[in-house]
């Protein structure tokens, strides 16, 4: 079993690689503390996990602050400890050879996930859910720009995005505001053309992989993924179908364009198009 795992992680950070230098004519660029700023570090075990937002990054918190002995067990961590607790570092916050110690000593992973799928997941969180951030920033600047005939009250308070709205927002160059990392690229989250990921995971075999990398990192045995959704727990996680019906509402057009918004990442971890 493990060694058709480790071959599977020679392909894809073989794909990863190849794409990089095919597309890619940054990679003696400097590292700066802005290209390690979504990765977190955890100095016990010397793992560097590049956060992907609605790729599994709140339960991968939980067992980096497991691994660094803040909690005894992943169930014990709530939502808002992992998200607004500040337990752990990020690799921005260290000097220059701080960061280049541990870009070059520990293990350095990332998890991601088809790009359709998860964009859809998060507009079904920030937007079809009370949010006091996304609804004010976003939802009002959407609405106002997107929408002919808007209600008083939609533009009060930015409630009730469309995703056709949304895709809109995305797709305009002139943005009323800016790229949130629930939506932005992971070649732009995670530089991995800069940095030379030894782990890539993908949401869709999670469990067999991030086992494999507890495995791989010797974690304590009785440490594994939680299996829990963090958010809106009562509801479906967005799967293939789910997304369909979110894409099926736009133009054909505008599915091509989303697809060429996504592009390097579709290719860059070998996803089909959809």
């Amino acid at each position: 079993k493990w060694k058709s795992l480790y071959e599977i992680q020679g392909e894809r950070k073989r794909i990863m690689r190849e794409t990089c230098s095919k597309y890619k004519s940054n990679n003696r660029r400097i590292i700066t503390p802005y290209h390690v700023s979504r990765i977190f570090v955890e100095d016990k075990y010397r793992v560097l996990y590049c956060e992907v937002p609605k790729a599994g990054c709140s339960n991968w918190k939980r067992v980096l602050m497991v691994l660094n002995g803040l909690a005894s067990s992943t169930k014990d961590i709530q939502h808002n400890t992992v998200h607004y607790g500040n337990y752990l570092k990020r690799l921005d916050g260290f000097d220059h050879k701080g960061i280049y110690h541990r870009l070059s000593t520990y293990t350095k992973m990332l998890f991601i996930r088809e790009p359709f799928e998860k964009l859809v997941s998060a507009f079904r969180d920030k937007f079809e859910h009370p949010n006091n951030y996304y609804h004010p920033v976003f939802g009002k600047a959407i609405i106002s720009r997107y929408r002919v005939n808007a209600t008083k009250e939609a533009l009060r308070t930015g409630s009730g995005v469309k995703f056709k709205e949304f895709i809109q927002y995305l797709l305009d160059v002139h943005r009323p505001v800016g790229m949130d990392i629930h939506w932005d690229h992971v070649n732009r989250l995670c530089s991995p053309c800069l940095i030379d990921y030894d782990f890539v995971g993908k949401f869709e075999s999670m469990e067999e992989d991030a086992n494999f990398f507890l495995h791989l990192i010797g974690a304590p045995q009785n440490l594994t993924f939680p299996k829990f959704k963090d958010r809106h727990s009562n509801e479906e996680r967005t799967t293939t179908k789910i997304t369909q019906q979110y894409f099926a509402q736009l133009s054909p057009s505008q599915r091509q364009q989303s697809y060429d918004f996504y592009y390097m990442d579709y290719l860059m971890f070998n996803y089909s198009k959809p």
